[in-house]
């Protein structure tokens, strides 16, 4: 394959990138390299392309919340699920200010 941008592209260049990308570990592509690592349902590795990305992941949101993990409720409550600090950062709602102090 040359290296030329996406419209220069022929047809059956095309065909090839596509049934590689539906087609990873026929082609020797790692299974790190893929993007859905043993499924929570069959237990495959999978390239997920874009159109069902969004509903994986909204599926295993939903997964989450019905057995009520920890992730699961983090994502319920909108808060930060990956161990960040919450102390200060990532507040909303109403701020309130200080008063000054008379004297």
């Amino acid at each position: 394959m040359n290296c030329c941008s996406a419209g220069e592209i022929s047809s059956e260049e095309l065909e090839r990138i596509v049934t590689i990308i539906q087609n990873p570990t026929q082609y020797k592509i790692p299974t790190w390299f893929l993007n859905r690592q043993r499924d929570i349902t069959d237990g495959k590795d999978t390239q997920v392309l874009a159109n069902q990305m969004d509903s994986k992941l909204r599926e295993d949101l939903e997964r989450l919340k019905k057995i009520r993990a920890h992730r699961g409720l983090r994502h319920y409550w909108g808060l930060r699920v990956r161990g960040q600090h919450t102390k200060t950062t990532g507040r909303r709602g109403r701020t309130v200010g200080v008063s000054k102090k008379k004297g």
